[in-house]
């Protein structure tokens, strides 16, 4: 290298080094401003405290509170939504099973009229009519007991006409059966009865 070239680039190392620190100052300047406002914050924060305006114990508890209001709001939230999906489930049951003995009585002409179709012609209609016993009870439906003789039952049987003296009320005759839909009465019997 020759003397002019290093004539030239010095100043040039002299203008970067200048720029370089410069820019270090610049750096420096920030960070001692930041330390500076920190330092600031926390004396503040000291004042605060011996003067009494803030209360390190104070403002915990405060925070504790806080806290403890907003779990009890997010506890009652959550009973809250669970009590109501309970409540939506057990509507929805009782609506389908609404909906069901709806059906199930709208069909209960259909099965009276199946009943009398039997007791016409019984030779044939018999295996069928074993069969349509079984799917009944496989839906749920249950013919309610209305032997002859067998004993009153006011929630199982309505009376139509009661004959006889005695202190015992039997079955005489049934006039139209009566159901079950799973278990509960969907339709009572209607019978004759008898006073033995």
């Amino acid at each position: 290298m020759n003397s002019e070239d290093q004539d030239f680039n010095e100043p040039n190392k002299t203008e970067y080094s200048n720029a370089e620190s410069k820019t270090k100052g610049a750096q420096n300047t920030v960070t001692d401003e930041k330390i500076g406002e920190e330092v600031l914050d926390v004396a503040e924060v000291a004042t605060n405290i011996a003067r009494g305006k803030d209360n390190p114990g104070k403002r915990i508890k405060e925070l504790e509170a806080k806290i403890e209001e907003l779990t009890n709001d997010l506890q009652r939230t959550r009973a809250d939504f669970e009590n109501f999906r309970r409540q939506t489930e057990a509507q929805k049951e009782l609506y389908g099973k609404a909906v069901e003995e709806k059906t199930v009585k709208k069909i209960l002409p259909l099965i009276d009229d199946f009943d009398r179709a039997v007791a016409a012609q019984p030779e044939t209609m018999a295996p069928l009519a074993k069969t349509f016993a079984k799917t009944l009870n496989t839906l749920g439906i249950d013919k309610i007991d209305t032997a002859v003789g067998a004993k009153v039952d006011p929630e199982l049987h309505f009376a139509t006409s009661v004959e006889g003296d005695g202190d015992q009320e039997v079955i005489a005759e049934t006039l139209q059966a009566g159901y079950y839909y799973q278990g509960d009465v969907i339709r009572p019997a209607f019978v004759k009865v008898t006073k033995k």
